[in-house]
């Protein structure tokens, strides 16, 4: 599919789906990162890909299934376990927000993750899911990496208040993902997709460097899915040691 964006901040493109004109000063990621533990979930645990030899399923919905190893969920698994490879404290919640009903998700999950800040602090927080993208089987988002590695390409989600809810650090949410995506395109070039602004919230309000992560879409396999988190460690790593 076509790349789309609207707006263009050094290498890092972003697709601005909401009324705010996004100046320099929006954008400049000038922050510095004091707390660096790391809170991974999925509103949307059920999110699946497209079987391969070794990632069998049988879906139990529309790339969907409730078994969690097929799932968004052990990619943010395989998250975890490579950024604590670095050395970074990670909390990651297994939950099931989107079943049995998918209405609900994201209350689901915006309690799940104020439970956890009550005894872990932290100020990034990431929703890990799977581009949707009108579950097109034939979209599957890839980049080559080196010689050999084949990854799912990645996309933030920063969400916004423009929609009305209260969101007090949207703008901090969208530099966090400024800085990354730079890091990124100096990498590892194509990894990640134009980011997405948009006027939902997404439960972001809950954190200083909260965001959506989408991992490849519906046509791409686990493999490819899991080969992106090694990349995003890296480059998450780089950040976090700037």
């Amino acid at each position: 599919m076509k790349e789309s964006f609207n707006v263009q901040y050094g290498a890092v493109k972003i697709k601005n789906q909401t009324s705010y004109t996004l100046t320099e000063e929006m954008m400049n990621p000038d922050m510095t990162i004091d707390n660096k533990n790391i809170i991974l979930f999925h509103t949307h645990s059920c999110e699946s890909y497209t079987s391969s030899e070794k990632y069998s399923y049988t879906p139990t919905g529309n790339f969907r299934t409730t078994d969690l190893q097929f799932t968004v969920t052990n990619v943010g698994t395989e998250l975890q376990n490579q950024l604590q490879k670095y050395g970074y404290s990670v909390t990651h919640d297994t939950s099931y927000h989107d079943y049995p009903s998918y209405n609900g998700s994201y209350t689901n999950s915006l309690k799940t993750v104020q439970n956890i800040l009550q005894t872990y602090p932290a100020d990034i927080i990431i929703d890990v899911h799977r581009d949707a993208i009108g579950s097109r089987p034939d979209y599957a988002p890839t980049v080559k990496i080196g010689e050999n590695d084949y990854a799912a390409q990645l996309m933030f989600v920063i969400g916004t208040n423009a929609g009305g809810l209260y969101h007090p650090n949207w703008n901090q949410n969208l530099k966090f993902a400024i800085k990354v995506q730079q890091v990124a395109e100096e990498m590892y070039p194509g990894l990640f997709k134009p980011i997405m602004l948009t006027e939902s919230r997404y439960n972001q309000h809950t954190g200083k460097y909260a965001s959506i992560i989408e991992v490849g879409s519906t046509g791409n396999t686990m493999e490819q899915s899991l080969t992106s988190m090694k990349y995003l460690a890296k480059v998450l790593d780089a950040v976090l040691k700037q």
